[in-house]
Parts: structure tokens; sequence; C-alpha cells
């Protein structure tokens, strides 16, 4: 693919992300590729991974090629039930086919439970798989809302990501 005429090959590219997901009895919990015990999991077409899907947008974000929504619609059966992790992978390719390649990558999880700290070594090692980079480029923190809004209510869960893409000549 040849590159757009305002791309220097020099170019270092951010992107954010944003994402939430209902909770509900009966799914999986899936939080940045990894399945954690959990009396809730959370609603989507896909398994939902809100942290996944919060990075993806950073990613196609950064890149330009718009959102998961666009790439990966919830009205294509293709996609239900399909690991984030695979939906990931296919928003490094997409940043890739223009040159670019994540340099780092910041994200945020906001749930009142449960504690993600046992977790984040597994989360980061998957979701630097999937990125072709290494855990140490992965960086994953928890919050929690203060018993405030949705999240605080245990209701869903939500996710914020940054990222930082680089010409692959860097």
């Amino acid at each position: 693919m040849s590159q757009p005429t305002w791309y220097k090959p020099t170019d270092y590219r951010t992107g954010i992300g944003y994402d939430v997901h209902p909770l509900v009895e009966g799914r999986s919990l899936v939080l940045g590729g990894v399945k954690i015990p959990h009396k809730k999991g959370l609603k989507g077409h896909s398994d939902a991974d809100v942290l996944l899907h919060a990075i993806a947008d950073a990613v196609l974000g950064a890149a330009g090629k718009g959102d998961i929504g666009e790439h990966f619609p919830d009205t294509d059966p293709a996609f239900k039930g399909i690991s984030s992790l695979l939906l990931l992978k296919k928003a490094r390719e997409e940043a890739e086919a223009d040159g670019l390649k994540v340099s780092n990558l910041d994200c945020v999880l906001l749930a009142e439970e449960p504690k993600i700290k046992d977790y984040k070594q597994a989360m980061k090692e998957k979701i630097a798989k999937a990125l072709n980079i290494e855990p140490r480029q992965v960086n994953i923190k928890a919050t929690t809302s203060e018993a405030m809004g949705f999240v605080g209510r245990r209701e869903g869960m939500a996710a914020y990501a940054t990222v930082l893409l680089r010409s692959s000549e860097h």
C-alpha cells in the first residue's frame, strides 16, 4: 500500500481508545486476553474484552484507520464470540500496512472488582504478543470509580488506552 502524501517516514502517531461493556451473569470475564475468575462477565458480541477493545481503538486511531466498530461490526456473525486478541492483532496489521509499528502502550481499566494485580503480567504478555512488541512496552493500570456511576455500582467496566506508533523505519 502506498503512503499517503502527508505521511513522513519519521512520523510518530498517537491514538486514544475507550470502551465500555456491561457486566452480566453467565459470561466469562476476559480482560487483557486473560480469563479471570469472577461471578460476572462482560456482555458483548465478541468476548467483550473491554481492555483490548480500547487498545485496538487506540491503534486504529493512531493509524488513521477508524475504529473497531468499522472493522469488526457487532452485526457480523464472523465476530460472534471471537477472541479480542485476534481483533487486536488485526488492528496492528492495519497499522503495519502503512509502515507503522507500536512503540508503547499505556492503558487503564476502570472496575470496582476484581483486583487485577495478579493477572497484569499475563495480560501484558498476551497484549505484547498480539502487538508484536515486548511486554515492557505495555503498561496496565487499574482504578475504581470510588463507588460512583455505573462502574461504582458494579454494572460494567470501562477502559482507556493510549498508544504511540512510529514509522517502522525507526
